[in-house]
């Protein structure tokens, strides 16, 4: 009988410790979804942007092309909106150095929509060296869109 409750207490233990661990990250590594990330073989900024979903608990693959203006199109993303790297991601288009944060958010939500994108390369979000900037992440569905949010670095701004 005791036998029985020092198994019970490690079963529990053990789920404790998974669920802590899914907090510190945002994202368990049952549950996350993989993005699939497209980029041209020269970027090195597209690489540095991987780096921050993995830490932050994102399954991810990585298929270079030089073929992404066409993946681009192909996928609705606007050519204003356009960056240097593309994701699919749980029916979702990620264009460009969207944060973890904003990923998370459009998960939880599921908004209709095409996807996430922060236009160009703003210095200091995620992938990109320099000193942090404001910059905008931008939903974007085939009728228009519209901010999701602004952020410095990695982090929610208001």
């Amino acid at each position: 009988m005791q036998q029985a409750n020092h198994y019970d207490r490690r079963a529990v233990l053990g789920g404790l410790v998974l669920a802590l661990s899914s907090l510190t990250t945002g994202v368990s590594a049952q549950s996350a979804p993989t993005l699939k990330v497209f980029k041209d073989p020269n970027c090195r900024c597209c690489t540095a942007w991987v780096e921050h979903l993995r830490s932050h608990g994102f399954e991810t693959t990585v298929s270079e092309t030089l073929e992404m203006k066409a993946l681009k199109a192909r996928l609705g993303v606007p050519a204003a909106l356009s960056s240097c790297h593309t994701a699919e991601l749980s029916g979702y288009v990620i264009e460009g150095h969207v944060p973890f944060h904003a990923i998370q958010r459009l998960l939880a939500e599921k908004p209709q929509a095409i996807g996430l994108a922060v236009p160009g390369m703003p210095a200091g979000s995620p992938g990109m060296g320099g000193e942090p900037e404001p910059y905008e992440v931008v939903i974007f569905t085939k009728d228009g869109q519209r901010s999701f949010g602004r952020y410095k670095a990695d982090r929610p701004i208001s």
